[in-house]
Protein backbone atom coordinates (compact mmCIF):
# COMPACT_ATOMS: atom_id res chain seq x y z
CA UNK A 1 0.00 0.00 0.00
CA UNK A 2 2.89 2.35 0.79
CA UNK A 3 4.36 1.91 -2.72
CA UNK A 4 0.98 2.52 -4.34
CA UNK A 5 0.49 5.70 -2.34
CA UNK A 6 4.02 6.84 -3.21
CA UNK A 7 3.47 6.30 -6.93
CA UNK A 8 0.08 7.99 -6.84
CA UNK A 9 1.34 11.02 -4.95
CA UNK A 10 4.31 11.24 -7.32
CA UNK A 11 1.88 11.57 -10.20
CA UNK A 12 -0.06 14.17 -8.24
CA UNK A 13 3.10 16.25 -7.91
CA UNK A 14 3.24 16.44 -11.69
CA UNK A 15 -0.09 18.28 -11.70
CA UNK A 16 1.04 21.85 -11.19
CA UNK A 17 -1.21 24.75 -10.45
CA UNK A 18 -4.03 22.66 -9.00
CA UNK A 19 -5.98 24.39 -6.23
CA UNK A 20 -5.47 22.97 -2.75
CA UNK A 21 -8.99 21.45 -2.50
CA UNK A 22 -8.48 19.64 -5.82
CA UNK A 23 -5.13 18.28 -4.69
CA UNK A 24 -6.60 17.21 -1.36
CA UNK A 25 -9.50 15.44 -3.06
CA UNK A 26 -7.07 13.61 -5.37
CA UNK A 27 -4.90 12.54 -2.43
CA UNK A 28 -7.97 11.30 -0.59
CA UNK A 29 -9.07 9.29 -3.62
CA UNK A 30 -5.60 7.76 -3.86
CA UNK A 31 -5.98 6.29 -0.38
CA UNK A 32 -9.26 4.55 -1.25
CA UNK A 33 -8.03 3.30 -4.63
CA UNK A 34 -4.75 1.98 -3.20
CA UNK A 35 -6.48 0.30 -0.28
CA UNK A 36 -9.05 -1.46 -2.44
CA UNK A 37 -6.39 -2.56 -4.93
CA UNK A 38 -4.20 -4.06 -2.21
CA UNK A 39 -7.12 -5.93 -0.62
CA UNK A 40 -8.36 -7.20 -3.99
CA UNK A 41 -4.88 -8.35 -5.00
CA UNK A 42 -4.45 -10.21 -1.71
CA UNK A 43 -7.78 -11.99 -2.15
CA UNK A 44 -6.98 -12.86 -5.77
CA UNK A 45 -3.71 -14.45 -4.65
CA UNK A 46 -5.52 -16.49 -1.99
CA UNK A 47 -8.12 -17.61 -4.55
CA UNK A 48 -5.34 -18.65 -6.93
CA UNK A 49 -4.11 -21.13 -4.32
CA UNK A 50 -7.45 -22.96 -4.42
CA UNK A 51 -7.31 -25.87 -6.90
CA UNK A 52 -11.06 -25.52 -7.43
CA UNK A 53 -10.62 -21.98 -8.69
CA UNK A 54 -11.82 -20.09 -5.62
CA UNK A 55 -13.73 -16.87 -6.04
CA UNK A 56 -13.91 -14.96 -9.27
CA UNK A 57 -12.15 -11.63 -9.64
CA UNK A 58 -15.48 -9.84 -9.33
CA UNK A 59 -16.30 -11.70 -6.11
CA UNK A 60 -12.83 -10.91 -4.74
CA UNK A 61 -13.38 -7.24 -5.54
CA UNK A 62 -16.77 -7.24 -3.79
CA UNK A 63 -15.29 -8.97 -0.75
CA UNK A 64 -12.42 -6.47 -0.65
CA UNK A 65 -14.92 -3.61 -0.73
CA UNK A 66 -16.86 -5.12 2.16
CA UNK A 67 -13.67 -5.59 4.19
CA UNK A 68 -12.89 -1.94 3.47
CA UNK A 69 -16.28 -0.93 4.85
CA UNK A 70 -15.87 -3.11 7.93
CA UNK A 71 -12.56 -1.37 8.61
CA UNK A 72 -14.54 1.87 8.91
CA UNK A 73 -16.81 0.34 11.55
CA UNK A 74 -19.62 -0.48 9.13
CA UNK A 75 -22.16 -3.21 9.67
CA UNK A 76 -23.43 -5.67 7.06
CA UNK A 77 -26.60 -7.75 7.14
CA UNK A 78 -25.92 -11.20 5.68
CA UNK A 79 -28.08 -14.27 5.43
CA UNK A 80 -26.30 -15.55 8.54
CA UNK A 81 -27.08 -12.37 10.44
CA UNK A 82 -25.36 -9.10 11.27
CA UNK A 83 -21.61 -8.76 10.65
CA UNK A 84 -20.21 -5.78 12.51
CA UNK A 85 -16.61 -6.36 13.58
CA UNK A 86 -13.91 -3.97 12.43
CA UNK A 87 -10.57 -5.66 11.61
CA UNK A 88 -8.41 -3.18 13.49
CA UNK A 89 -5.31 -3.79 11.37
CA UNK A 90 -7.22 -2.47 8.36
CA UNK A 91 -8.70 0.34 10.43
CA UNK A 92 -5.21 1.45 11.46
CA UNK A 93 -4.01 1.20 7.85
CA UNK A 94 -6.90 3.37 6.64
CA UNK A 95 -6.23 5.96 9.35
CA UNK A 96 -2.53 6.03 8.44
CA UNK A 97 -3.34 6.49 4.76
CA UNK A 98 -5.73 9.38 5.38
CA UNK A 99 -3.32 11.03 7.80
CA UNK A 100 -0.47 10.67 5.29
CA UNK A 101 -2.61 12.16 2.53
CA UNK A 102 -3.44 15.20 4.66
CA UNK A 103 0.20 15.63 5.66
CA UNK A 104 1.32 15.41 2.04
CA UNK A 105 -1.13 18.11 0.93
CA UNK A 106 -0.02 20.45 3.72
CA UNK A 107 3.66 19.85 2.93
CA UNK A 108 3.20 20.11 -0.86
CA UNK A 109 1.39 23.44 -0.61
CA UNK A 110 3.41 24.61 2.41
CA UNK A 111 0.20 25.53 4.21
CA UNK A 112 0.56 27.50 7.42
CA UNK A 113 -2.62 29.41 8.13
CA UNK A 114 -5.36 27.75 10.16
CA UNK A 115 -7.89 28.31 7.38
CA UNK A 116 -5.77 26.60 4.72
CA UNK A 117 -4.90 23.69 6.99
CA UNK A 118 -8.54 23.17 7.95
CA UNK A 119 -9.56 23.37 4.28
CA UNK A 120 -7.04 20.69 3.33
CA UNK A 121 -8.01 18.39 6.22
CA UNK A 122 -11.72 18.90 5.60
CA UNK A 123 -11.39 18.17 1.89
CA UNK A 124 -9.40 14.98 2.51
CA UNK A 125 -11.95 13.82 5.09
CA UNK A 126 -14.93 14.83 2.96
CA UNK A 127 -13.56 13.15 -0.14
CA UNK A 128 -12.96 9.94 1.79
CA UNK A 129 -16.50 10.08 3.19
CA UNK A 130 -18.02 10.41 -0.28
CA UNK A 131 -15.96 7.54 -1.67
CA UNK A 132 -16.83 5.32 1.29
CA UNK A 133 -20.52 6.00 0.75
CA UNK A 134 -20.07 5.21 -2.96
CA UNK A 135 -18.39 1.90 -2.12
CA UNK A 136 -21.23 1.09 0.27
CA UNK A 137 -23.80 1.78 -2.42
CA UNK A 138 -21.97 -0.40 -4.94
CA UNK A 139 -21.66 -3.45 -2.66
CA UNK A 140 -25.23 -3.33 -1.38
CA UNK A 141 -27.15 -6.20 -2.91
CA UNK A 142 -29.55 -9.06 -2.19
CA UNK A 143 -26.84 -11.03 -0.34
CA UNK A 144 -25.56 -8.16 1.81
CA UNK A 145 -27.20 -4.96 3.00
CA UNK A 146 -25.24 -2.10 4.55
CA UNK A 147 -26.21 -0.88 8.01
CA UNK A 148 -26.18 2.81 7.20
CA UNK A 149 -26.09 4.38 10.70
CA UNK A 150 -22.90 2.49 11.66
CA UNK A 151 -21.39 2.95 8.21
CA UNK A 152 -21.96 6.71 8.11
CA UNK A 153 -20.71 7.19 11.67
CA UNK A 154 -17.43 5.41 10.88
CA UNK A 155 -17.08 7.07 7.48
CA UNK A 156 -17.32 10.48 9.16
CA UNK A 157 -15.31 10.00 12.36
CA UNK A 158 -12.35 7.97 11.07
CA UNK A 159 -11.28 10.24 8.18
CA UNK A 160 -12.08 13.39 10.14
CA UNK A 161 -9.86 12.45 13.09
CA UNK A 162 -7.07 11.04 10.90
CA UNK A 163 -7.01 14.00 8.50
CA UNK A 164 -7.10 16.54 11.33
CA UNK A 165 -4.22 14.81 13.07
CA UNK A 166 -2.12 14.52 9.91
CA UNK A 167 -2.68 18.10 8.78
CA UNK A 168 -2.23 19.50 12.28
CA UNK A 169 0.98 17.59 12.83
CA UNK A 170 2.55 18.53 9.49
CA UNK A 171 1.63 22.21 9.81
CA UNK A 172 2.75 22.43 13.42
CA UNK A 173 -0.69 23.52 14.59
CA UNK A 174 -1.15 20.45 16.77
CA UNK A 175 1.98 21.19 18.76
CA UNK A 176 1.20 24.88 18.90
CA UNK A 177 -2.31 24.31 20.22
CA UNK A 178 -0.97 21.88 22.80
CA UNK A 179 1.65 24.44 23.81
CA UNK A 180 -1.03 27.07 24.42
CA UNK A 181 -2.74 24.90 27.00
CA UNK A 182 -1.66 25.99 30.46
CA UNK A 183 -1.53 23.90 33.59
CA UNK A 184 -1.22 20.13 33.88
CA UNK A 185 -3.42 19.37 30.85
CA UNK A 186 -0.59 18.46 28.45
CA UNK A 187 1.10 16.35 31.13
CA UNK A 188 -2.12 14.45 31.80
CA UNK A 189 -2.71 13.91 28.06
CA UNK A 190 0.78 12.49 27.57
CA UNK A 191 0.35 10.29 30.61
CA UNK A 192 -2.95 8.91 29.33
CA UNK A 193 -1.40 8.08 25.95
CA UNK A 194 1.66 6.48 27.55
CA UNK A 195 -0.45 4.35 29.87
CA UNK A 196 -2.78 3.24 27.08
CA UNK A 197 0.10 2.32 24.77
CA UNK A 198 1.69 0.21 27.50
CA UNK A 199 -1.63 -1.43 28.30
CA UNK A 200 -2.08 -2.43 24.65
CA UNK A 201 1.50 -3.65 24.38
CA UNK A 202 1.07 -5.89 27.42
CA UNK A 203 -2.24 -7.17 26.03
CA UNK A 204 -0.49 -8.12 22.78
CA UNK A 205 2.10 -9.96 24.86
CA UNK A 206 -0.64 -11.95 26.59
CA UNK A 207 -2.13 -12.94 23.21
CA UNK A 208 1.32 -13.96 21.94
CA UNK A 209 1.99 -16.13 24.99
CA UNK A 210 -1.42 -17.79 24.66
CA UNK A 211 -0.83 -18.57 20.98
CA UNK A 212 2.68 -19.90 21.58
CA UNK A 213 1.30 -22.07 24.37
CA UNK A 214 -0.97 -23.89 21.89
CA UNK A 215 1.01 -24.00 18.66
CA UNK A 216 -0.52 -27.34 17.70
CA UNK A 217 -4.01 -25.86 18.04
CA UNK A 218 -3.06 -22.92 15.84
CA UNK A 219 -1.71 -25.26 13.16
CA UNK A 220 -4.77 -27.49 13.32
CA UNK A 221 -7.18 -24.58 12.90
CA UNK A 222 -5.07 -23.08 10.11
CA UNK A 223 -5.48 -26.25 8.06
CA UNK A 224 -9.16 -26.80 8.84
CA UNK A 225 -10.34 -25.64 5.40
CA UNK A 226 -9.37 -27.43 2.23
CA UNK A 227 -8.26 -25.96 -1.05
CA UNK A 228 -4.54 -26.74 -0.77
CA UNK A 229 -2.93 -23.69 0.78
CA UNK A 230 -5.87 -21.37 0.16
CA UNK A 231 -7.72 -22.29 3.33
CA UNK A 232 -4.65 -21.98 5.54
CA UNK A 233 -3.53 -18.68 4.01
CA UNK A 234 -7.02 -17.23 4.23
CA UNK A 235 -7.49 -18.22 7.87
CA UNK A 236 -4.05 -16.99 8.90
CA UNK A 237 -4.59 -13.72 7.04
CA UNK A 238 -7.96 -13.15 8.71
CA UNK A 239 -6.45 -13.94 12.10
CA UNK A 240 -3.70 -11.40 11.47
CA UNK A 241 -6.28 -8.74 10.65
CA UNK A 242 -8.09 -9.48 13.92
CA UNK A 243 -4.99 -9.71 16.12
CA UNK A 244 -5.51 -6.22 17.64
CA UNK A 245 -9.14 -7.16 18.32
CA UNK A 246 -7.86 -10.09 20.38
CA UNK A 247 -5.55 -7.76 22.31
CA UNK A 248 -8.48 -5.45 23.02
CA UNK A 249 -10.50 -8.43 24.26
CA UNK A 250 -7.66 -9.21 26.67
CA UNK A 251 -8.23 -5.76 28.19
CA UNK A 252 -11.63 -7.03 29.36
CA UNK A 253 -10.01 -10.11 30.85
CA UNK A 254 -7.36 -8.02 32.59
CA UNK A 255 -9.85 -5.55 34.02
CA UNK A 256 -12.16 -8.25 35.35
CA UNK A 257 -15.35 -8.42 33.25
CA UNK A 258 -13.77 -10.81 30.77
CA UNK A 259 -14.67 -11.18 27.10
CA UNK A 260 -17.09 -13.19 25.00
CA UNK A 261 -16.78 -14.99 21.69
CA UNK A 262 -20.46 -15.50 21.12
CA UNK A 263 -23.13 -16.47 23.60
CA UNK A 264 -21.50 -19.80 24.45
CA UNK A 265 -17.93 -18.70 25.19
CA UNK A 266 -17.01 -16.40 28.07
CA UNK A 267 -13.50 -16.07 29.48
CA UNK A 268 -12.88 -14.29 32.78
CA UNK A 269 -11.11 -14.89 36.07
CA UNK A 270 -14.49 -15.82 37.58
CA UNK A 271 -14.79 -18.80 35.27
CA UNK A 272 -14.52 -20.10 31.71
CA UNK A 273 -17.44 -21.19 29.56
CA UNK A 274 -16.55 -22.81 26.26
CA UNK A 275 -18.88 -23.11 23.30
CA UNK A 276 -18.66 -23.44 19.54
CA UNK A 277 -16.44 -20.80 17.94
CA UNK A 278 -15.31 -20.08 14.34
CA UNK A 279 -12.35 -22.13 13.11
CA UNK A 280 -9.78 -19.32 13.24
CA UNK A 281 -6.14 -19.96 14.25
CA UNK A 282 -6.33 -16.87 16.46
CA UNK A 283 -9.00 -18.54 18.60
CA UNK A 284 -6.55 -21.29 19.54
CA UNK A 285 -5.48 -18.81 22.22
CA UNK A 286 -8.74 -19.56 24.07
CA UNK A 287 -8.50 -21.92 27.06
CA UNK A 288 -8.82 -25.61 26.25
CA UNK A 289 -10.71 -26.46 29.44
CA UNK A 290 -13.23 -24.90 31.77
CA UNK A 291 -10.45 -24.16 34.28
CA UNK A 292 -9.27 -20.55 34.46
CA UNK A 293 -5.71 -20.51 33.07
CA UNK A 294 -2.82 -19.05 35.03
CA UNK A 295 -2.26 -16.49 32.27
CA UNK A 296 -5.70 -15.01 32.99
CA UNK A 297 -4.73 -14.35 36.60
CA UNK A 298 -1.37 -12.91 35.56
CA UNK A 299 -3.11 -10.51 33.17
CA UNK A 300 -4.82 -8.87 36.15
CA UNK A 301 -1.71 -6.75 36.69
CA UNK A 302 -2.12 -4.99 33.32
CA UNK A 303 -4.36 -2.09 34.43
CA UNK A 304 -2.18 -1.40 37.46
CA UNK A 305 0.99 -1.55 35.35
CA UNK A 306 -0.53 0.86 32.85
CA UNK A 307 -1.51 3.15 35.72
CA UNK A 308 2.06 3.15 37.06
CA UNK A 309 3.38 4.13 33.63
CA UNK A 310 0.70 6.78 33.17
CA UNK A 311 1.20 8.30 36.61
CA UNK A 312 4.98 8.41 36.25
CA UNK A 313 4.76 9.99 32.80
CA UNK A 314 2.34 12.63 34.08
CA UNK A 315 4.39 13.52 37.17
CA UNK A 316 7.59 13.92 35.16
CA UNK A 317 5.96 16.59 33.01
CA UNK A 318 4.38 18.58 35.83
CA UNK A 319 6.04 21.89 36.62
CA UNK A 320 6.67 23.54 39.98
CA UNK A 321 3.58 25.66 39.45
CA UNK A 322 1.43 22.53 39.31
CA UNK A 323 1.89 21.72 43.00
CA UNK A 324 3.55 19.01 45.04
CA UNK A 325 3.10 15.30 45.62
CA UNK A 326 -0.52 15.51 46.81
CA UNK A 327 -1.58 17.50 43.75
CA UNK A 328 0.36 15.11 41.53
CA UNK A 329 -1.55 12.20 43.07
CA UNK A 330 -4.84 13.88 42.21
CA UNK A 331 -3.75 14.43 38.63
CA UNK A 332 -2.60 10.81 38.62
CA UNK A 333 -6.16 9.76 39.37
CA UNK A 334 -7.37 11.87 36.43
CA UNK A 335 -4.75 10.25 34.22
CA UNK A 336 -5.80 6.76 35.26
CA UNK A 337 -9.43 7.58 34.56
CA UNK A 338 -8.35 8.80 31.12
CA UNK A 339 -6.69 5.44 30.50
CA UNK A 340 -9.97 3.79 31.47
CA UNK A 341 -11.93 5.98 29.07
CA UNK A 342 -9.64 5.15 26.16
CA UNK A 343 -9.81 1.47 27.10
CA UNK A 344 -13.60 1.60 26.95
CA UNK A 345 -13.44 3.27 23.54
CA UNK A 346 -11.06 0.59 22.27
CA UNK A 347 -13.39 -2.15 23.50
CA UNK A 348 -16.31 -0.43 21.79
CA UNK A 349 -14.41 -0.21 18.50
CA UNK A 350 -12.76 -3.63 18.72
CA UNK A 351 -15.89 -5.61 19.57
CA UNK A 352 -18.98 -6.37 17.55
CA UNK A 353 -20.89 -9.30 16.15
CA UNK A 354 -20.22 -12.16 13.75
CA UNK A 355 -23.83 -13.02 13.08
CA UNK A 356 -27.08 -13.50 14.95
CA UNK A 357 -27.77 -15.87 17.78
CA UNK A 358 -24.67 -17.60 19.15
CA UNK A 359 -22.17 -15.09 17.71
CA UNK A 360 -24.14 -11.90 18.24
CA UNK A 361 -21.65 -10.62 20.83
CA UNK A 362 -17.87 -10.70 20.40
CA UNK A 363 -15.33 -8.85 22.53
CA UNK A 364 -15.15 -7.24 25.96
CA UNK A 365 -17.99 -5.11 27.40
CA UNK A 366 -16.92 -1.51 26.80
CA UNK A 367 -18.55 0.20 29.79
CA UNK A 368 -17.66 -2.40 32.42
CA UNK A 369 -14.09 -2.74 31.13
CA UNK A 370 -13.58 1.02 31.00
CA UNK A 371 -14.88 1.55 34.54
CA UNK A 372 -12.84 -1.31 36.00
CA UNK A 373 -9.68 -0.14 34.23
CA UNK A 374 -10.23 3.45 35.34
CA UNK A 375 -10.52 2.38 38.99
CA UNK A 376 -7.42 0.19 38.95
CA UNK A 377 -5.26 2.43 36.77
CA UNK A 378 -6.39 5.53 38.67
CA UNK A 379 -5.22 4.16 42.01
CA UNK A 380 -1.88 2.98 40.61
CA UNK A 381 -1.35 6.25 38.74
CA UNK A 382 -2.02 8.29 41.88
CA UNK A 383 0.63 6.36 43.81
CA UNK A 384 3.16 6.53 40.96
CA UNK A 385 2.59 10.24 40.38
CA UNK A 386 2.92 11.10 44.08
CA UNK A 387 6.12 9.08 44.51
CA UNK A 388 7.65 10.44 41.31
CA UNK A 389 6.81 14.02 42.27
CA UNK A 390 8.09 13.56 45.80
CA UNK A 391 11.39 12.05 44.62
CA UNK A 392 11.78 14.73 41.94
Amino acid sequence: MHELLTRTTARLRAVTGSPTPVLAAAASAAVTVAGLLVLTLALVVVSALDPDGGLSTGQDTALAARLWLLAHGAGLDWQAGSLALAPLVLTAAVAWGISSAARWVVAERDLGSARDVLTAAGTVAGGHLLLTVLVALLVTGPDAAVQWPRTLAGAVLLPLLAAAWGAGRESGWAGELLGRVRGPGPAVARGVLAGTWWLLALAFAVVAVALVGDVSGVAALATTLGGAGAGAVGLVGLSALLLPNAAVAVLGLAAGPGFAVGAGTLVSTAGVTLGAVPALPLLAALPDTQAVPLLAFVSQVLPAAAGLVAGTATARRLTDADGGAVTAALWGVVTGVGVGVLTGVLCLVGGGSLGDGALAEVGAPALATGLATAAQAGLAAAIAAAVTRWRG
